[in-house]
């Protein structure tokens, strides 16, 4: 999963091909010889995780310190809010709220518009928005910033800047990219006995289904999981 950072330059493929932006789906073969999609994955077809540890989540943002400031607030809020990339840069100001501290997105992969969700987030992923984009003053304004995007680029542009700050991270492969931190907090989630419920609300999930496989962990984090049937 990790290299030297110099081997990492240019390793990563183009977010557009098809395979980096869906996770697989396993297959279950019926009595009658007919198969169907019974669930999505979090490796790819050579078994390659697709998820983000805990230790290399940390160390994106360990790495992330060292970016501007605009580039650092939304790795902080990809990696904490398991947002997808597409719902970040499509955030205003009026929608970090600061007293409930929780930021409000909308799920845009519903089949209609207007559909929002609360995310809780550290206080940390707060002040860091205030600071950098000066959310509360913003608010102020008649339209309470509704107007004011968060990140006011185009997608494949905050797709490079998460990528750059995964190569500084010494981070490679399919669990190196936006969807890598979105699955990273579900598994997270999953390890601290988050109930499944509320992790589907949170990643805005349509199914609980989908949100389950986030119990399909390997490694540290399904020792994690573990620990609290041995105890």
């Amino acid at each position: 999963m990790t290299s030297s950072r110099s081997s990492q330059r240019g390793s990563l493929p183009s977010p557009g091909l098809k395979t980096r932006k869906v996770l697989s789906a396993s297959r279950s073969v019926h009595a009658d010889g007919t198969t169907s999609l019974t669930g999505m994955q979090l490796f790819d077809p050579s078994g390659a995780r697709k998820y983000l540890t805990e230790s290399e989540r940390a160390g994106f943002l360990k790495a992330a310190e060292h970016f501007p400031r605009e580039v650092r607030s939304l790795c902080l809020l990809l990696a904490w809010s398991g947002c997808r990339l597409s719902e970040a840069l499509a955030l205003t100001a009026d929608r970090v709220d600061l007293v409930a501290g929780v930021v409000i997105f909308e799920s845009l992969k519903k089949r209609q518009a207007g559909i929002y969700r609360a995310v809780p987030v550290p206080p940390v992923v707060l002040e860091t928005l205030d600071l950098v984009h000066g959310v509360r003053q913003v608010q102020k304004k008649r339209d309470r910033g509704q107007s004011l995007r968060l990140w006011p680029v185009a997608r494949m542009t905050g797709w490079r800047m998460v990528h750059r700050v995964m190569q500084e991270a010494g981070l490679s492969g399919p669990a190196a990219s936006p969807k890598g931190l979105r699955h990273a907090f579900g598994v997270a989630a999953v390890s601290k006995g988050i109930p499944l419920n509320l992790i589907q609300k949170w990643l805005g999930h349509a199914q609980l289904s989908t949100t389950a496989i986030y119990a399909n962990a390997s490694g540290q984090e399904e020792h994690h999981i573990a620990q609290r049937l041995w105890g």
